[in-house]
């Protein structure tokens, strides 16, 4: 376990050198959060209480979707790309010579990544928002831990999609079209860009059930308080199930693929 928290710490230390780009982040974060912002605004004044949220409970929601939108890779942006890379030109076969889990380094990359994004690119945007906005923040200082768990669960289900994926490529031998078809599906049913409790009947209920969810709504219900008691736990329970889920998945597929290494050009 020591291997992979060194290699989590590299890939921590690996965003923290792109500084200005970090610098840029924040600012687009930033200034898409005031824009939405005022439009939830603009929806809330015509229907308070909309999807069971006052204005400043969907305010929250607008900017824990900033702060987290780049941790848990809700537009990917994480190893993804990299990992297609290499098995487009082969050097998944060096990797696979390795010593080490081949899912779990990949984890263990993607973890660090999404605790720099957190912290350098959630938490400014996040304060800026709570300075401009009645924000509904927690009363309670356990709500803290208890939200920073399930993003912990929602940047893990993330990995796994995200992982399964990019394994296509073995089969596709370029999966841009892939990962872009999931990256739109995560980015609307993650409830980045409306909460999935505004989503009418059949489309809500299935919204809900994906483990897209798990990404952004129910991290976001933690945070506002939703999820308590016993339903905290079913709330963990369906982000730590689709983790298990996905996670076992990307296994059967990466057992398959391995046997049929393709080197596209060499």
């Amino acid at each position: 376990m020591r291997l992979y928290a060194v290699v989590a710490a590299g890939w921590f230390r690996r965003y923290a050198t792109y500084r200005t780009a970090t610098a840029a982040g924040v600012f687009t974060n930033t200034v898409f959060g005031f824009i939405m912002a005022y439009t939830y605004i603009a929806l809330w004044d015509e229907r308070p209480l909309l999807g069971g949220y006052d204005t400043s409970q969907a305010l929250t929601y607008v900017w824990l979707g900033q702060a987290l939108l780049m941790a848990c890779a809700l537009m990917g942006g994480g190893f993804e790309d990299e990992l297609m890379e290499r098995i487009r030109t082969g050097d998944i076969a060096v990797d696979l010579y390795r010593p080490v889990d081949l899912q779990l380094w990949w984890l263990a990359g993607d973890l660090g990544r999404a605790a720099f994004h957190l912290l350098g690119r959630g938490v400014v945007p996040m304060v800026l928002g709570a300075l401009a906005f009645d924000l509904a923040l927690p009363g309670s200082l356990w709500t803290w831990p208890a939200f920073l768990l399930s993003v912990v669960l929602g940047v893990v289900v993330s990995f796994a999609v995200r992982f399964l994926v990019a394994l296509s490529a073995f089969w596709l031998l370029d999966g841009a079209g892939a990962m872009q078809i999931a990256w739109l599906s995560g980015l609307f049913f993650s409830g980045m860009l409306l909460p999935l409790n505004l989503f009418p009947g059949l489309l809500g209920e299935v919204a809900r059930l994906l483990p897209w969810s798990a990404l952004l709504q129910v991290p976001a219900d933690v945070f506002l308080g939703t999820y308590t008691g016993w339903g905290l736990v079913e709330a963990y329970a369906f982000q730590g199930g689709w983790a298990v889920v996905l996670l076992l998945a990307g296994r059967l597929v990466q057992a398959a693929a391995t046997r049929r290494v393709v080197v596209q050009g060499g």
